[in-house]
């Protein structure tokens, strides 16, 4: 693992009582799915910071870093078309 990724888990909470349960920015309601959805769809981290001001560059590092570790141990298969 590179030593210079940002530790999500400085930046990431999940609570029961935050979003229903889904792992979030701390101190704000925005899910890390938000930001790697929005990332997917071909928002730069500037497009994602201007539409969520609240929200630094190393908080969108930490949604990446936090979907990669929880996919890193999954086996993912292809879905039949």
């Amino acid at each position: 693992m590179n030593t210079n990724r940002v530790r999500w888990q400085n930046r990431i909470e999940v609570s029961p009582d935050l979003h229903h349960g889904d792992p979030c920015i701390k101190g704000t309601r925005i899910p890390v799915k938000t930001i790697i959805g929005s990332l997917a769809d071909g928002m730069t981290p500037e497009d994602i910071m201007a539409e969520y001001p609240q929200l630094t560059r190393e908080d969108i590092l930490a949604a990446l870093a936090y979907a990669a570790d929880m996919l890193h141990d999954d086996v993912l298969l292809p879905l039949a078309a």
